[in-house]
């Protein structure tokens, strides 16, 4: 992963929908929005085997494309696959794409909310779609997925989260906020102001380093899972995985990311009443927490699914932790396969 990495996403094959002058939940308008997307496979005659698969913070559609295979569960022969960009990921209006007067540090709050609302616009503008076979989301794609769940029942027959929740706890928003404080902290970041990304270099290591030591497992540590990836130190791990996979992000793109996970809340559509939210849904739901996972506990998972007619949970249980879904683990790649071949099957 890397600059390679990254430039191969923002610059490879994806489509763009034109949302127009589009107004966020923060009531500004952004003239000339757009929409970023990928697909894979083909809507079947009936146009009921579409599947939304949204990303994750600091992902984008290409990063998703690692679901999805012949003879795998996300089968592009079998389904049609949408992958949309989320808002403030670079390929979709961003900090970093939009011109003046909203560019950098001036583009706008947005919200998983107005992800939601833009996905929607694709879904039934675009392709012209009255069912979606399933929305499938990992963490911040997960947050996307409870929202679509709740704000669209009538669309989504079957949603499927890993590792997310209806609301960010409040230890996950206090990571959010050492991780963006740390972003922040490079003087070159210049109050979102800087003339290059690359010169935010420190303040994306440091950021990096806070993600290495929380995104994965405790065991991955006590245990040296890092070994089985091909390091020899877990400083190697640190450095080569984890800093460069940000070393080539905006740090503006990011923390418009970041403030959308810290207030990721579906209750707010129902003036704070979570239950009244998630008795909204009524698409076959199935929530997959990843064991030792410290920015969504398997624990914080219960209380959402207890809320939600007729709900499954099941722990993926793993060393990576958050990053399970990365599938950087055979066994991982074989059980987070298996959960979606659950869901899709339903």
């Amino acid at each position: 992963m890397g600059r390679d990495y990254y430039t191969a996403a923002v610059q490879g094959p994806h489509e763009h929908f034109a949302l127009g002058a589009f107004t966020v939940d923060s009531g500004v308008t952004l003239p000339d929005a757009r929409l970023a997307y990928r697909t894979h496979g083909s809507l079947n005659a009936a146009r009921d085997n579409a599947v939304l698969v949204p990303h994750m913070y600091s992902g984008t559609s290409a990063a998703m494309e690692g679901l999805i295979g012949e003879g795998r569960a996300l089968d592009p022969s079998r389904y049609f696959i949408i992958l949309p960009d989320q808002l403030g990921s670079g390929l979709s209006s961003s900090p970093s794409n939009t011109p003046a007067p909203f560019d950098g540090p001036r583009f706008p709050a947005v919200t998983i909310a107005d992800d939601v609302r833009a996905q929607h616009r694709l879904v039934t503008e675009h392709f012209g779609l009255t069912t979606l076979h399933a929305v499938i989301g990992w963490s911040m794609g997960g947050l996307q997925t409870y929202d679509w769940a709740v704000r669209h029942p009538e669309l989504v027959q079957r949603a499927g989260v890993f590792a997310a929740t209806a609301k960010t706890p409040v230890q996950n928003r206090l990571f959010i906020d050492v991780h963006t404080e740390l972003l922040r902290s490079d003087p070159a970041f210049a109050d979102g102001s800087y003339a290059d990304s690359d010169d935010v270099h420190v303040g994306l290591a440091r950021h990096a380093m806070a993600f290495a030591a929380a995104a994965t497992g405790r065991r991955f540590f006590r245990e040296e899972v890092w070994r089985r990836l091909g390091f020899s130190a877990v400083e190697e791990f640190t450095l080569g995985f984890m800093r460069g996979h940000f070393a080539p992000m905006d740090p503006n793109n990011l923390l418009c990311q970041a403030a959308k996970w810290r207030d990721a809340d579906v209750s707010k559509q129902t003036g704070g009443d979570l239950a009244a939210a998630l008795g909204r849904i009524t698409a076959r739901f199935f929530v997959y927490p990843f064991g030792g996972d410290e920015f969504f506990p398997a624990e914080d998972h219960e209380p959402d699914v207890a809320l939600i007619a007729g709900a499954r949970l099941r722990v993926i249980d793993s060393p990576l932790g958050h990053f399970t879904m990365f599938g950087l683990l055979p066994e991982d790649v074989a059980a987070v396969d298996d959960a979606l071949a659950e869901i899709l099957k339903s």
